[in-house]
């Protein structure tokens, strides 16, 4: 174990830190006192409760925060609607997708101490990647054909998903499926570990650095971080993310007393109802697979804390997770001319751009709605979303829990509205 690791870890037990820590959250202001108008922002009171009236979502916590302080924070709906919970301000969502961007900050806080290259293959840290191939069209065009890759993949193609690793898209769903691939959504059995060396015999799905496909990419990162930490995942985000940003509220494996906040999810069944569903995340079990991209489960104002800290240019009280220059390289356009490709969401979205980690707009008149140029974030495929606006000094957060629900007319109105409510 690296000596850093070694001494985070004996302070971090010193500290006494355990899982009744209590959530941390970020100080208050009025919308006024922080430039937005209250009767504007309640706005998004009418119309997430007119959702919530109509029965096409169950519950929503929303937070937003501008020049380091909260100016909205509420709840609507239920926690469960059979058991007819509100729904609490501190609920437990499944963040999904959202536990990307914070993988992608947990490798650059090892890249920042010389620990790798972003142009360093990463074979030369999982030999298994070593001599990848690519899955194409026979020249007929009537079978599935492999090719050798030009390249070696780079740690800089995991994080701006320009790996060619997928989900499991297109020729690649029986290679994916055969060797029981998961996207990290699902009780999985296992550890990271076998789950990467298994995806690393698979063929891409395009030439490393050519095209961006949206996948696996974050959970390789999240097995390199063992392997250059010597600790699982969980440990790792816990020492280097979680406990300096006090984000108690934060975890693969949720504690069994804190089950009761977890917020039930649903889906619209045929019928156009709600239906709860039940297949993902049975807690208190304890989970094994640390899916870097999407095994995560938090808060809103725990997330809000690590918006923050991107909104800071990587600190947050007094604390530095990653450096300044660290979060620019980050929120820069890492991908060229290449188009955002994401088979599960309306495409451009969430940025035309891709940075390392996050979605960036960075032009008008194609996929933006009422935001800055310049804005980041990314979002989960339980209706989760997050941005962080550097231009206006705010950033927000939207948790649900749905389905398969993929409706920008209500998540894309919330930034909307969030916009609209800035005055000065």
């Amino acid at each position: 174990m690296p000596t850093d690791f070694k001494l985070f870890a004996f302070a971090f037990l010193l500290s006494g830190y355990s899982v009744v820590a209590q959530a941390q959250k970020l100080p208050n202001a009025t919308p006024t006192e922080e430039g937005m108008s209250a009767q504007r922002l309640s706005r998004i009171d009418t119309v997430i409760n007119n959702y919530v009236k109509q029965q096409k979502i169950p519950g929503v916590v929303a937070l937003i925060a501008r020049h380091g302080k909260i100016v909205y924070y509420h709840s609507f709906g239920k926690l469960d609607i059979a058991d007819n919970q509100p729904m609490p301000l501190n609920a437990e969502f499944r963040i999904a997708s959202m536990t990307k961007a914070i993988t992608s900050v947990a490798i650059m806080t090892l890249y920042e101490q010389g620990y790798f290259l972003l142009s360093d293959p990463v074979s030369k840290y999982i030999p298994e990647f070593k001599n990848p191939k690519v899955v194409t069209r026979s020249s007929s065009g009537d079978s599935a054909i492999l090719v050798p890759a030009k390249s070696e993949i780079t740690i800089r193609q995991l994080l701006n998903h320009t790996s060619g690793i997928t989900y499991g898209d297109a020729l690649q769903s029986a290679y994916y499926s055969k060797a029981g691939m998961t996207v990290g959504l699902l009780p999985t059995d296992g550890n990271l570990k076998q789950k990467i060396l298994a995806l690393a015999k698979l063929p891409l799905i395009s030439q490393p650095g050519q095209e961006f496909h949206y996948g696996m990419s974050v959970d390789v990162l999240g097995y390199l971080i063992e392997v250059i930490t010597h600790q699982t995942l969980d440990v790792y985000l816990q020492q280097a993310i979680f406990e300096p940003l006090k984000m108690y509220d934060t975890y693969f494996t949720l504690p069994a007393e804190k089950f009761a906040r977890l917020a039930s999810l649903y889906r619209l069944n045929e019928n156009g109802k709600l239906e709860k569903v039940t297949k993902y995340f049975p807690y208190p079990a304890k989970q094994t697979y640390f899916s870097g991209g999407a095994g995560l489960v938090s808060t809103a104002p725990d997330y809000a804390r690590f918006a923050q800290m991107l909104l800071n240019k990587g600190q947050l009280d007094g604390v530095r997770i990653i450096s300044p220059k660290t979060i620019e390289l980050m929120t820069s356009n890492s991908i060229g001319d290449l188009f955002i490709f994401n088979p599960f969401k309306h495409n451009g979205i969430m940025g035309d751009k891709f940075g390392y980690g996050f979605g960036i707009r960075t032009q008008r008149g194609v996929y933006d709605e009422l935001e800055s140029i310049g804005a980041f974030g990314w979002d989960g495929a339980f209706y989760t979303r997050f941005w962080v606006d550097p231009k206006e000094d705010l950033f927000a957060v939207f948790m649900s829990q749905m389905d398969s629900y993929w409706d920008e007319n209500l998540i894309g109105k919330f930034r909307v509205l969030v916009n609209q409510a800035i005055t000065n």
